[in-house]
């Protein structure tokens, strides 16, 4: 037998396991972010997005299983550790080094020539590691912040909304418009943020900055679609699982003594 306590702490579990993918996703978008720009067929993505989509497959399979209040919990936790991660930044970068000639070699990295790091500096001869960590991480990590708050909580309402409206059917149309309007929200305003600074001291072409934004939006879009078919197998066999039956969610179904 399935007792009550048994299958809540499985609910639980599973929730931990999708919080998990949500906030790892989410962590290597920041602390990767910008680090190296790829080129993805006909796109130019920094590579921090790469494992992006998948925190809109977590919230949308959160939201359908778990309900709206879970998953605006689980979107808050991930904007306090984007703070967390930026402090502790911040911190490394405020206290002093060891002075450059205790250093180890491959803590300094020769530049040929003068570079204009993300965050405004400029740079001559040489860079430590952790300053070029910080320059392409923190000014972008502000603008992933600003773009998580729009995006993560407009993922999460709209979700709802056409859940509202489907009366509960079409899982297809809540997961696809959902996503594919709040990942336009995010694609426009992370790489604005991040490279209006650089816009507009003139170190990158305004034709680059869409060519940025409309590279994010189509490899986030394209996901987006692709993972409809995931989305559908994970919510039928998570709800069998979970013992959630109809539109039910955890915070609402009714925990009678079940058979396995």
């Amino acid at each position: 037998m399935l007792y009550v306590a048994d299958l809540r702490e499985r609910r639980e579990r599973t929730f931990l396991v999708l919080a998990g993918f949500f906030l790892c996703s989410m962590t290597l978008l920041n602390v990767i972010g910008i680090t190296r720009f790829i080129q993805l067929g006909p796109m130019a993505l920094a590579v921090g997005v790469l494992p992006y989509p998948l925190t809109f497959l977590c919230t949308d399979l959160i939201c359908e299983l778990y309900g709206k209040a879970r998953a605006n919990f689980l979107v808050s936790v991930g904007l306090g550790l984007n703070v967390f991660i930026l402090l502790v930044l911040a911190l490394g970068n405020a206290i002093p080094s060891v002075p450059a000639q205790s250093m180890p070699p491959w803590q300094i990295l020769q530049l040929a020539a003068p570079v204009a790091l993300p965050n405004g500096e400029i740079v001559e001869n040489s860079v430590g590691l952790y300053q070029l960590i910080y320059a392409t991480t923190s000014g972008a990590m502000v603008a992933s912040m600003l773009a998580y708050i729009a995006a993560q909580y407009c993922d999460v309402h709209l979700f709802h909304f056409w859940k509202r409206v489907t009366k509960g059917k079409h899982l297809w149309i809540r997961n696809n418009f959902s996503t594919l309007l709040s990942q336009m929200v995010d694609s426009v305003m992370v790489v604005s943020v991040t490279f209006g600074a650089a816009y507009f001291r003139g170190d990158i072409a305004f034709q680059a900055v869409l060519v940025l934004i409309g590279s994010n939006y189509l490899f986030k879009a394209a996901v987006a679609l692709l993972d409809t078919g995931p989305l559908y197998l994970l919510v039928h066999y998570l709800r069998r699982y979970l013992q959630l039956p109809g539109n039910e969610t955890a915070a609402t179904v009714v925990d009678p003594v079940v058979s396995a």
